[in-house]
Order: structure tokens, then C-alpha cells, then sequence
């Protein structure tokens, strides 16, 4: 498999380099870093909810949403991307997520280990010191294949995270910001330095080599990866994409007439957030949408349990749900179906 060590590109390219590589038909593990700050949304987001748009106009922060689930997070040169590509009937890709995880997340934690930070692994995809989160991770299928990113954390700007946050005020900004501080932690918290940069990149490259086997080493995206990359930066860098899934707000609920309402609703699964906002006529979903912060496997079929929800009785939901979940053969760490049914029904 061939390791592209590409230092420090564009925030464009610490993204769309890895959405080009499945439309490739290419295997390969990324090590990158962003050349400029941005904010990356989630797959199921709603950017509106999610993200102060206005203030990052105005500090010229870009925002961008990825083909992975998880939540928004503001990103910059501090941060080590690792991203790995690979087939999903690859031997070394396990069948399931959660054991995908396990297996590749063995790399940054014994990565952070050899640095001398006591790190551990925490289900389903985190890695922690002390309790407190050092590495962020998402899995997503990409055209028969499954892309793996996460991140060493160097350092991390806490207040700017807060801040590019759509928050209901100040107050609860600020509870943010310390809760950021008090469970996000960094290479340079924990060992009140950072490393040089080759060492952390070599580190990486070793570690992943003794889950991946040799690797091959490229330091240039060649002319095929680069035009599949700028004809995705048409796509993926448009308002359209970005605010694909525009959401009202959470927390509400609307009578329009007897019998009929629009309700929002939000649930913190184990496995990420989760908001709907749904239409119910004379006690049936007349209609839902579903954004947040999860993980669902094939990401493409969310749609799907969307529009197999429509008809379905309120109190039935659940088994609707669960129903779909085995003939789609879901997977959503950390969420069952019985979640989405607090925030349908």
C-alpha cells in the first residue's frame, strides 16, 4: 500500500484529497496537515444549527462538509491527519465498524504511547487520556470503499472551537469552552512540548506499517489524483453542498391544524446527537428528517429510513425502524433504533 506523506497542503486538499482517492479505485494512508484554519461539518449536520456561519464570514473561515459522520470541529495546522483508504474487501478491513476501529486505532494509540502519553481507547471510536479526548475519528463508505480519518492533536485552539459554534448565547458559550477544556486534551498538554513534526509523521508511518504491512512512500499527488481532486473542489466547495441538509431549528413543535403538527426534537444517543423534525397527520408520520452528529453505515440509506418512516403509526416506529435496520443491514455505532424513535415518535 503506498503512504503519501504530503506535510502541509491547502485545508481544501486535507479534505478532497481523500474523497478523490475511492472515485480512484485507490488504496493508500494519507499523513497531512492543513495549511490554513476551517471549520469541517459532519455528513448528517445542518450547518445552520450547527455553526455560527456569520462569524466565520466575517474571520474568513472557511467551512466545509465531509463525506464522514461525526461532528463539526475546527481544524488547523495542529492537528496530523492520518487517512486511510481502503477497500472494503480488503483482509485487513474487518466487517464491522466498531471492530474496524479497533483494529486501526491501534496505530495513533500506540503512536501516543511511544511519545510517553498514557493513552487508551475508548468505544466507539475515541481516544482518551486521563478521560480526556486526544484523537477525533469517522469512518465513511466511499464507492466500495472505507475511509478511515483521525487526527494527532499537537495543540487545539479551544476558545476558536467554542466560538465558530452556533450557541443560544454567551453563557452557555462559555460552558463550552470549559467543558472543551476539561475533556479535549493535546501532545503539548500532556507533555508540555511538542515533538518535531518528522518525528510525529515518522512515528505514525511506523505504527501504521506494523497494521498495514510495507509501505510505499510518495511525497507528490500525481496528475490523475489532482484533476479527480479539482473536479470534486466543484462539488464539495459550493453552497449547495454545504447547506444540503438545511434543518428549522430543534426544540419546537408547531400545531397546524387537528390532527396534524411539526415537532423537532433532539436526543444525545451514546453514539452522537441526534435531531428530527417531524410531520405527524392523525397519529402516522406524514413525514422526517433526520441530521446530527451519528454514524450510519451505508451513509447513503439515511435517506432511505426517511421515507420508510412516512405511513408508519407513531407507536410503531421503532420496530418500522428496526425492520429496515436488518433488511439495509445498518450499522450505527452507538445508536439503535430505539434512539431514533425518542426523536420521531
Amino acid at each position: 500500500m503506498k503512504l503519501n506523506r504530503l506535510g502541509t497542503v491547502s485545508w481544501q486538499d486535507s479534505q478532497l484529497l481523500y474523497h478523490a482517492q475511492p472515485r480512484l479505485g485507490r488504496e493508500a494512508l494519507n499523513l497531512l496537515s492543513p495549511g490554513s484554519p476551517y471549520v469541517c461539518l459532519g455528513y448528517f449536520q445542518d450547518v445552520e444549527q450547527e455553526v455560527d456561519v456569520e462569524f466565520c464570514r466575517q474571520q474568513h473561515i472557511p467551512i466545509f462538509r465531509r463525506e464522514v459522520g461525526g461532528g463539526g470541529v475546527y481544524l488547523d495546522g495542529e492537528q496530523l491527519f492520518y487517512q486511510l483508504i481502503i477497500h472494503r474487501d480488503n483482509p485487513l478491513a474487518p466487517a464491522s465498524k466498531e471492530a474496524f476501529y479497533l483494529r486501526f486505532l491501534q496505530a495513533p494509540l500506540e503512536a501516543y504511547r511511544a511519545l510517553g502519553i498514557p493513552a487508551e481507547y475508548r468505544p466507539v471510536n475515541d481516544i482518551v487520556v486521563g478521560g480526556r479526548k486526544i484523537s477525533g475519528n469517522g469512518v465513511a463508505e466511499i464507492g466500495g470503499y472505507i475511509v478511515f480519518v483521525g487526527n494527532l492533536i499537537v495543540d487545539f485552539d479551544y476558545e476558536m472551537m467554542a466560538r465558530v459554534l452556533k450557541v443560544p448565547d454567551e453563557k452557555f458559550r462559555d460552558k463550552v469552552y470549559k467543558t472543551l477544556q476539561d475533556n479535549l486534551s493535546t501532545i503539548r498538554r500532556e507533555l508540555g512540548s511538542a515533538p518535531p513534526r518528522e518525528m510525529l509523521w515518522d512515528l505514525l508511518a511506523d505504527k501504521f506499517a506494523q497494521v498495514l504491512g510495507p509501505l510505499e512512500v510518495e511525497t507528490t499527488v500525481d496528475p490523475a489524483w489532482r484533476a479527480k481532486t479539482d473536479e470534486l473542489a466543484a462539488q464539495f466547495l459550493t453552497d449547495e453542498w454545504l447547506y444540503q441538509r438545511r434543518r428549522p431549528r430543534a426544540g419546537r413543535e408547531v400545531k397546524i391544524r387537528a390532527g396534524v403538527e411539526v415537532r423537532q426534537k433532539v436526543y444525545k444517543a451514546p453514539g452522537g446527537l441526534i435531531r428530527a423534525t417531524t410531520e405527524v397527520q392523525d397519529g402516522r408520520i406524514a413525514g422526517v428528517s433526520l441530521s446530527g452528529d451519528f454514524f450510519f453505515y451505508p451513509e447513503e440509506k439515511l435517506a432511505g429510513l426517511e421515507a420508510a418512516l412516512v405511513g408508519v403509526p407513531e407507536g410503531e416506529v421503532e420496530t418500522a425502524t428496526a425492520r429496515f435496520y436488518e433488511e439495509q443491514r445498518i450499522e450505527s455505532p452507538g445508536v439503535t433504533p430505539a434512539d431514533f424513535a425518542k426523536v420521531v415518535a
